[in-house]
């Protein structure tokens, strides 16, 4: 089948699932309306496909919305068979896969197929931290067909006629689709709404595959390993030369450099995606100020700060790394918070929720500060101060309040050059040197680069049986 290829609903369960393995739920339902002449059509399994499989020999269960019949539209019985499938799998422990293609709401229905938007929502909500929950967009996704895919915990888009949206383009007020497609796959990608995209939709539906391999399948799962073939104390010498581009140096610590980035065209300047270490899947988060390609040539510079975008998105990806005890590694090199005045409105609010985020999640927490740790925003960016289990860093990061020039500025004003270069100097040996950290006990230990890997496998594998208490309270209210 070509890569290009429009698949029709059944084929995209068949190509994702594991040969022969799907078993088809409700094939006989239908819908029961007969307003507007309803009764008069033959809509096949009321537009959506459902039932169960494998993965890689891991049980899944998996919708398809079938754009041929009646659109794909979600009516009552369209609904209730995506509420059953999320039924089973609550019951059972398993991933949801949602494959959307769909006109959207069933006109003829109209407040039964407004309740049945509720009713899916209802379940991905109580899915929510339960079980993993992944939308694939091969079609349009509008309107409530947004808020479904975006209550999913990953977005993945792809093929020529994927869109998403809340409104078209040509609605929103002096926009238009050639002026600026803001259902396009890049624009979606770009805004941090879905997590990849995809060349095709074989592409999308591979990575899904890839995605499922590596997480666990529910909540109470007791971790996630699988073999590897690469050595746990191997040295990563090329390191240092990656501390800029840390996407390259995530894939040169983990197994095999095996790197599977979440939303890359979104916030690049914060870095983040799932690695191995000695066959452990781990949540790994890095802040970034060059982007590099194959050539060491750079294609894009950042400012080692905190935006609002970043925050945004380390946060939800720590929460979802806490809710299914996966273990989260940070590469760490922040000077301070972006400063303009956009960025003025949203960073406090957005900063306090990655803080909150690392604060409140519980599993095992390794930092390694591998530049500038400066100012409260490397206090937020899983930092000792706020429950890091293990922090590392190299040789010659830096941490303290701020850049010892601006320091010795500052408690110096007045004094001559000389006097301030002299005091900067000192302040950087007193106060900003990493070792200064570990002498008072907020770095574990200063390591060379080319030792990381091993450290940091050495750190999680005695973590691994890591339990921690928090207070009795319903939940968390930020």
């Amino acid at each position: 089948m070509s890569n290009t290829a429009q698949l029709s609903a059944r084929e995209r369960i068949t190509s994702l699932l594991d040969d022969n393995s799907f078993v088809e739920v409700g094939a006989f339902v239908t819908k029961r309306s007969t307003d507007f002449n309803l009764g008069q059509k033959e809509v096949p399994n009321d537009g959506v496909i459902a039932g169960y499989g494998l993965i890689d020999g891991n049980p899944v269960y998996v919708f398809s919305q079938d754009s041929s019949s009646l659109g794909g539209s979600i009516g009552e019985m369209h609904a209730k068979k995506i509420t059953q499938v999320y039924d089973l799998a609550l019951k059972v422990g398993a991933p949801v896969i949602g494959l959307i293609d769909s006109t959207g709401m069933r006109l003829e229905e109209s407040t039964d197929a407004l309740n049945s938007f509720g009713e899916i929502y209802q379940k991905q909500a109580m899915a929510s931290g339960v079980i993993p929950q992944i939308s694939a967009i091969f079609g349009n996704s509008g309107g409530g067909l947004a808020v479904m895919a975006s209550l999913s915990d990953f977005s993945f888009i792809g093929g020529d006629k994927a869109r998403l949206f809340i409104q078209t383009p040509n609605s929103i007020l002096g926009n238009n689709k050639e002026k600026l497609d803001t259902s396009s796959p890049a624009f979606n990608a770009e805004s941090g709404t879905v997590d990849y995209v995809g060349t095709s939709e074989l592409d999308v539906l591979n990575k899904i595959r890839e995605l499922v391999s590596i997480l666990p399948s529910n909540n109470e799962d007791e971790g996630c390993v699988s073999q590897i073939s690469d050595d746990m104390n191997r040295l990563v010498p090329e390191l240092e030369s990656k501390l800029e581009d840390t996407k390259q140096a995530i894939m040169d610590i983990s197994d095999n450099n095996y790197f599977l980035e979440l939303k890359a065209d979104y916030a690049k300047e914060m870095v983040i995606g799932f690695i191995r270490l000695n066959g452990i899947t781990v949540g790994a988060i890095a802040n970034r100020t060059k982007v590099l390609d194959d050539n060491g040539k750079v294609i894009e510079q950042f400012e080692s700060k905190l935006t609002t975008d970043g925050c945004i998105k380390a946060t939800d990806f720590v929460r979802f790394c806490d809710a299914f005890d996966i273990p989260v590694l940070t590469l760490t090199n922040v000077s301070g918070y972006k400063a303009d005045i956009m960025e003025e409105k949203t960073i406090a609010k957005a900063s306090a929720r990655l803080t909150y985020a690392f604060t409140d999640a519980t599993v095992p927490k390794v930092n390694l500060i591998v530049g500038k740790a400066f100012g409260s925003a490397y206090v937020s960016m899983n930092s000792k101060h706020i429950g890091a289990d293990y922090v590392f860093a190299l040789p010659n990061s830096e941490v303290g309040m701020m850049d010892a020039k601006l320091a010795a500025q500052i408690m110096y004003e007045g004094e001559s050059d000389k006097v301030i270069n002299e005091k900067a100097k000192e302040y950087a040996s007193l106060q900003n040197a990493g070792l200064s950290a570990a002498k008072r006990g907020y770095i574990d230990n200063i390591i060379e680069p080319e030792t990381v890997r091993k450290h940091l496998i050495y750190a999680f594998e005695m973590l691994f049986t890591k339990s921690e208490a928090r207070p009795l309270r319903k939940h968390g209210s930020f």
